[in-house]
C-alpha cells in the first residue's frame, strides 16, 4: 500500500508514520514557535540549495528532505519501552542501534535506540524517525539506593500511553494498517500522547533530580512525556545556522559532528536553538501552586551525508574527517562508506540513517540546565544491545546489516 488511503478505505503503516510525523510538528509548532521559524528557514535554505547547486538531490529528493523529520522522547521505565515500541511499530518504525550516552561527556543517564523504518522503499516514502531514550535508575553513578526506589515508585504510579491507543497499535501490526477511521483516531491519541502536560510539577522533586541531570529531571520528574524536540532536514546546516542567528535566536555554540570540509558529507550534523523557558505550573512544599519556567526543550537541525562502514567509522573515530579520501568513488572503493550503483552505473551513495552518540549527547548537554552530577567512583549498571532487546520485547536491528542488505539489493531504481 501506499503513503494514502486504499481504494478499500484503509490505511498502511507509512500513512499512519507520515499523519503521525505531520501531527507531531503541528503540534511541537504550536507549543515552540521557534520551531516553526527553523522550518521555514529550513525550507528556505534548502530552496537555495536546490536553485544553486546540481548535485542538491543526491542524498534524497527535495520532496523527501522536506518532508523528513526526526523526534526525540524521554521515558522512564521498560514497560514504557516496550509500549512505545508497540505505538512506533504501528508506523512502521522499528528499533535501530544501541546507544549509550552514559558514556558521553558529560554523562547523561539514559541508554537510547531510534525508532525508523528499515528499507529503501519505506525510507523513501516517510523517513520519520524517533530518538528513544531510557532513565537508567540503577546506575549507581547517579542515583542512590534510596533515590532508585522513589523514582521506581513514581514512575511505576504514571499511565502515559492509553489502552486504546496501545489496542489501536497492536491491531495495526497484526492486520497490516487500519480503517481511516481507526487511523485518524489512532493519531489523535499518539499526538496527544506526547504533548506537553499542563499538570503541575512538584517543584521539590523536580529540583532534586535536576541537581543530578536535567535529563533525569525532565524524565523522572514529572507524570507525562513530551517531545524533546523535532528536528527537520537541511542541506546546507551551515547556512541555516547563520540565518537563523541573523533572525535573533539564540543557537547552541557549535554544529556538532563532522566539521565543514570540501570532501564529500559523511554521518550526520546536527545543531538547534537553545532550550527556550517555558511556563510550567509547580506544586510547592506547602501544596500551594505557582507559576514558574522549565527549559528542557528546544528545536532541532539535522543535515545528513553518506552512511559510512565500520572500516570508516573506525577511521573516522580514530583520525577524523581529514584521513578521508577526496572522492566518492575513493570511498567506494576504500570500502569506507556505502554505495550503489545508479541505472546509468554512477554511484549513488547510501544516506546515514541513524545518529551520533557524542552528537546526541552533546546536544542535550549544550541546552542542560545544570551541570549536574556524576559520582564516577561507583560501578555502573550494565547495559546493552541484547538487554535492550529485551526491554523492547522485539528485534533491535543493527544498522550495519541494513546498510549491508541495502548494498547488495543492488542498482537504485
Amino acid at each position: 500500500m501506499s503513503g494514502s488511503a486504499s481504494s478499500t478505505g484503509r490505511v498502511s503503516a507509512t500513512w499512519l508514520r507520515a499523519s503521525f510525523a505531520r501531527s507531531l510538528s503541528e503540534l511541537y509548532g504550536s507549543e515552540v514557535p521557534a520551531y516553526t521559524t527553523l522550518v521555514e528557514v529550513s525550507e528556505q535554505v534548502n530552496a537555495d540549495v536546490l536553485a544553486s547547486r546540481d548535485d542538491a538531490e543526491r542524498l534524497g529528493t527535495i520532496e523527501r528532505v522536506t518532508a523528513e523529520r526526526h523526534g526525540a522522547i524521554r521515558l522512564g521505565t521498560a514497560e514504557e519501552m516496550a509500549q512505545v515500541a508497540r505505538i512506533f511499530g504501528a508506523c512502521g518504525m522499528y528499533p535501530v542501534g544501541f546507544y549509550d550516552l552514559r558514556e558521553a561527556s558529560p554523562a547523561i543517564p539514559v541508554v537510547s535506540t531510534a525508532f525508523r523504518p528499515l528499507d529503501r522503499d519505506e525510507l523513501a516514502a516517510n523517513p520519520f524517525r524517533v530518538f528513544t531514550s531510557m532513565l537508567v535508575v540503577d546506575d549507581r553513578r547517579f542515583f542512590d539506593e534510596g533515590l532508585e526506589a522513589e523514582l521506581r515508585a513514581f514512575l511505576a504510579e504514571r499511565v502515559l500511553f492509553p489502552e486504546e491507543l496501545l489496542a489501536l497499535a497492536d491491531r495495526a501490526e497484526a492486520e497490516q494498517g487500519l480503517t481511516r477511521d481507526e487511523g485518524d483516531r489512532f493519531i489523535e491519541l499518539a499526538t496527544a500522547a506526547f504533548a506537553l502536560s499542563p499538570d503541575p510539577v512538584d517543584r521539590d522533586w523536580y529540583a532534586r533530580l535536576e541537581a543530578i541531570s536535567s535529563v533525569a529531571a525532565d524524565i523522572g520528574g514529572v507524570a507525562s512525556t513530551h517531545i524533546n524536540h523535532l528536528t527537520p532536514r537541511v542541506l546546507d546546516i551551515d547556512d541555516l545556522y547563520a540565518r537563523m542567528t541573523e533572525r535573533g535566536i539564540e543557537m547552541i555554540d557549535r554544529i556538532q559532528g563532522p566539521p565543514r570540509t570540501d570532501k564529500p558529507d559523511v554521518l550526520l550534523r546536527q545543531t538547534s536553538f537553545r532550550a527556550l523557558a517555558e511556563p510550567r505550573t509547580f506544586t510547592d512544599a506547602d501544596g500551594s501552586l505557582s507559576t514558574g519556567q522549565l527549559s528542557v526543550r528546544f528545536g532541532e537541525v539535522e543535515a545528513r551525508g553518506v552512511a559510512l562502514t565500520p572500516k570508516g567509522r573506525n577511521l573516522y573515530d580514530t583520525h577524523g574527517i581529514d584521513a578521508f579520501p577526496e572522492t566518492e568513488e575513493e570511498l567506494d572503493a576504500q570500502d569506507l562508506a556505502y554505495y550503489v550503483r545508479d541505472a546509468a552505473g554512477g554511484l549513488a551513495p547510501i544516506v546515514y540513517e541513524d545518529f551520533l552518540p557524542k552528537s546526541a549527547a552533546g546536544i542535550f548537554a549544550s541546552n542542560l540546565t545544570s551541570d549536574g552530577s556524576v559520582d564516577a567512583t561507583r560501578e555502573g549498571a550494565a547495559r546493552d544491545a541484547t538487554w535492550l532487546q529485551a526491554v523492547l520485547r522485539r528485534e533491535l536491528h543493527d544498522p550495519y546489516a541494513l546498510y549491508d542488505a541495502e548494498r547488495s539489493a543492488g542498482a537504485v531504481r
